[in-house]
């Protein structure tokens, strides 16, 4: 009984003496549940919903339905503002006075949001009582859930485990004294975050290209744009990760510690990334996404994938990806001073 109580005594001293294990311990599922919270208790979301030529009886009756209504002289300008994504559908009557509806289509629950809305608007309307013509801007009426958030996956799990490669091989790279033997000698620091960079990212580069593939190939995930935009998008959130993952391993002295990031870095992220509707969110909780990189990233790949974008569209999700890999890339060369003074 003596040795249990001594063995036990001495788990308890590590963790007293390990503050940031003990930390993570208590407070990292307190700030996961706090931020579950905010995220799912959060405002109701409005249907969006732009009419050209519709009767005012039927738009009267789309706004007592709950949708936010908004209307164009003309359809062309509704359309177009349905392809910016200002609106979720547009609503229009044809020469038989039918209403025909066009919905967004990108995200599957939406529509169907948008079609149980109508249905009940047109409940009891003898003049409407059949059920409009819809068609498509982007999808269809097969497009499954997982299509339209299996790209927010793609660059979650690049983005991850990259993190994970980075980390913990830039850890062993520090632990074994490899690092300390670069450092003894006359090559800059730049130079070795540099060398790093690209040796890791070449097998970024090598798991971005596998998951994309896989994903599309295999499982058959919805793609309507280019397979390049869309490696090119998830080349730049593995750099990102990369060069984070870097980053952070300065800050740890085993591999546990580098786990310990995963609740505060990789987690919240993950509530950003459009896995779950931020139009749900406190408007204060949803600006927390401009310094989210997996936002930006999954932005850019629902684009290619389910919007057919191209570089036009996506390419400030690119620059902001670019930028980040920039800024960490830095923060490495200087999180070096540490070990050498030059």
């Amino acid at each position: 009984m003596m040795r249990v109580n001594a063995l036990a005594l001495r788990i308890i001293q590590q963790f007293l003496r390990d503050r940031r294990t003990l930390a993570l311990l208590l407070l990292a599922p307190l700030l996961i549940l706090t931020l579950m919270k905010l995220v799912f208790d959060g405002q109701a979301v409005t249907i969006t919903m732009g009419t050209a030529q519709l009767p005012s009886e039927l738009s009267a009756r789309l706004d007592d339905a709950g949708a936010d209504v908004r209307a164009y002289d003309d359809l062309e300008s509704a359309l177009e503002d349905l392809r910016k994504g200002k609106l979720e559908a547009v609503i229009t009557r044809q020469e038989n006075n039918q209403p025909a509806l066009t919905l967004e289509g990108s995200d599957p629950s939406k529509s169907k949001a948008v079609l149980l809305l109508i249905q009940n608007a047109l409940r009891g309307n003898v003049s409407t009582e059949a059920l409009p013509a819809v068609t498509y801007l982007h999808g269809s009426s097969d497009m499954a859930s997982f299509d339209s958030f299996g790209p927010v996956l793609i660059g979650f799990f690049s983005f991850f485990f990259v993190f994970l490669l980075a980390g913990v091989s830039f850890l062993r790279e520090r632990t074994s004294g490899t690092l300390e033997r670069l450092l003894a000698t006359p090559i800059r620091r730049q130079e070795i975050v540099t060398g790093y960079l690209v040796g890791f990212g070449l097998f970024a580069l090598l798991q971005a290209t596998l998951i994309a593939w896989f994903s599309v190939k295999v499982l058959g995930l919805y793609m309507t744009g280019s397979i390049g935009y869309m490696l090119l998008i998830n080349l730049l959130l593995s750099l990102t990760a990369l060069t984070l993952g870097t980053l952070l391993s300065s800050f740890a002295s085993s591999e546990f510690q580098i786990i310990q990031f995963i609740p505060i870095v990789i987690v919240p992220q993950a509530f950003f990334s459009g896995l779950f509707n931020l139009d749900a969110m406190n408007p204060w909780l949803q600006k927390l996404s401009i310094v989210m990189p997996l936002y930006y990233g999954a932005d850019a790949m629902r684009g290619i994938m389910i919007r057919a974008e191209g570089w036009a569209d996506i390419q400030q999700d690119a620059y902001v990806l670019l930028g980040f890999s920039a800024v960490f890339a830095l923060l490495n060369v200087l999180a070096l001073r540490k070990h050498r003074k030059l």
